[in-house]
């Protein structure tokens, strides 16, 4: 089986998960990065108030995304880029929570899909003073990015993955998973 998944990172606009502001995607092929996207979204009413923390962290305004799609009319773009891939992503269990609780406040049925941590595959595969993304990223061969940057990323958590993989002998992302010790989750949806 050829190391196949989809990385994906979401920036919201506050501290609910319900509020991305934008997606990053990251499609790799056989160990290769194949494709990648990125789009603003447009929070949802109730759960689209900007807060100066997050603008801070990575420079999206809500200005910025008067024009951009809301999550129900953006989710069959984001389905139809991951697929039935399994999902990588650094702190899974933050961008996993954005998928389901975004799907869930907006009405839209989201897949159950499969999750792999990078964060954790970090701490399996490297020694590091630090596990955030752009130290593990370096680590893996992949620096100077923009981080916060939800399509960067993405990149950067596919990166890990592809060297993890490498240093660990193994060819796809189950392997991968049970290598490192670390599980596949999936995403519990209502």
């Amino acid at each position: 089986m050829p190391l196949d998944f989809t990385a994906i990172d979401f920036e919201t606009a506050n501290s609910r998960p319900e509020s991305a502001c934008q997606v990053g995607l990251a499609r790799v092929r056989g160990g290769e990065i194949a494709a990648r996207a990125s789009w603003l979204i447009r929070p949802p009413a109730g759960f689209d108030e900007f807060f100066a923390f997050n603008s801070t962290i990575h420079g999206i305004h809500a200005d910025d995304v008067v024009g951009a799609p809301e999550w129900a009319e953006q989710f069959d773009d984001l389905r139809d880029f991951a697929g039935d891939d399994i999902l990588v992503a650094h702190s899974a269990t933050f961008d996993m929570g954005v998928l389901g609780r975004a799907s869930a406040a907006t009405g839209v049925v989201c897949p159950p899909w499969r999750s792999l941590c990078s964060l954790q595959l970090a701490r399996k595969t490297y020694d590091l003073p630090s596990y955030k993304l752009p130290s593990a990223a370096a680590a893996a061969g992949f620096s100077g990015f923009a981080h916060h940057h939800a399509g960067a990323d993405a990149l950067a958590s596919a990166h890990i993955v592809i060297d993890a993989a490498r240093r660990f002998g193994v060819d796809d992302v189950e392997a991968l998973a049970q290598s490192a010790g670390i599980a596949i989750a999936t995403l519990l949806v209502a």
